[in-house]
């Protein structure tokens, strides 16, 4: 048996070979065998695949920020909640007119042309909720209206307009901000389907591509990198997903984009790389991770 040794910029890959030639066949096999797909922490489209489970009673701390529960609820349960809110509202206050009618004796004599109910024209349920969507909706018909003869009308009038203000700018400031929130706009982000390790400048560089496909530039367009790998600590403690930081010209300033053409990233692999002590085959063996975080401003939001 002997070893030989291969030298790819500073990399090595050492292979196993015999006089027969069969640790040849051995790694041309193992390099033709489909490489199985590894699960992912962040997918390509952004999207994290952790899920918290064992939370216990830590889920109220859901509702405590009610607002960002809300944000980060998918389409489907924010259009649910949306319209649920709206209708619980509606009939709720629809109710209380129509019991303070019910109260006065309004709908019993609300065609005596002699007698001043709470609100005009008011004489059943479906007229009281009627009453209320125009007001709410300040439609003002002119035909339903409060008189001056029911404080409890006017007081109740005062709370349906308070009401009716934090509910809308609840609702439509969740949907407002739901709507602006960029993930749509990194559809039209694009970074190359694989990264490489290549001579660049003399130094062994690891590279990757970034594109803006609109014509609206990023502003301010900044660039990270991190690294996700698990590792032992010399005293024993196992850190399953541990993060460093990847250098991309923080110090240089070449992490500040001026993404109007597509640019390559590069990551030097220096002593100061986490890949510098890997060689080519552990590298593909390795599980790792690299999550590119690329911030900025549309320009269209300015």
């Amino acid at each position: 048996m002997s070893a030989l040794r291969r030298k790819f910029g500073d990399d090595y890959q050492v292979v196993t070979t015999s006089s027969s030639g069969s640790g040849f066949h051995q790694q041309q096999a193992a390099a033709a065998a489909p490489r199985r797909k590894r699960q992912r922490f962040v997918d390509k489209n952004g999207r994290c695949n952790v899920q918290h489970g064992n939370l216990g009673s830590e889920t109220s701390r859901y509702l405590s920020d009610l607002f960002t529960t809300l944000v980060d609820l998918k389409w489907r349960w924010n259009l649910f909640i949306f319209i649920l809110t709206y209708t619980v509202a509606w009939l709720f206050m629809a109710s209380m007119w129509w019991l303070i009618a019910y109260m006065r004796g309004d709908l019993n004599k609300a065609h005596d042309d002699n007698y001043t109910p709470c609100v005009a024209n008011v004489y059943n349920f479906p007229s009281a909720f009627l009453f209320f969507i125009e007001t709410e909706a300040t439609i003002g018909y002119g035909y339903r209206y409060i008189t001056d003869k029911c404080p409890e009308g006017i007081i109740l009038f005062l709370f349906q307009s308070i009401l009716g203000s934090i509910v809308d700018a609840f609702l439509i400031g969740c949907m407002f901000i739901k709507m602006s929130q960029p993930k749509k706009r990194a559809e039209t982000l694009m970074f190359s389907e694989h990264a490489v390790i290549s001579m660049r400048d003399g130094k062994l560089t690891l590279m990757f591509r970034v594109g803006n496909l609109r014509n609206s530039h990023m502003v301010s367009a900044q660039i990270r990198c991190k690294l996700l790998k698990s590792r032992q600590t010399p005293e024993g403690e196992f850190l399953p997903l541990d993060q460093l930081e990847l250098d991309v010209g923080f110090s240089t300033g070449a992490d500040q984009l001026f993404l109007v053409s597509p640019l390559t990233i590069c990551h030097v692999i220096d002593a100061k790389s986490p890949f510098y002590d890997l060689s080519q085959q552990s590298m593909q063996t390795e599980q790792f991770e690299i999550v590119v975080i690329l911030e900025g401003i549309v320009e269209t939001t300015v």
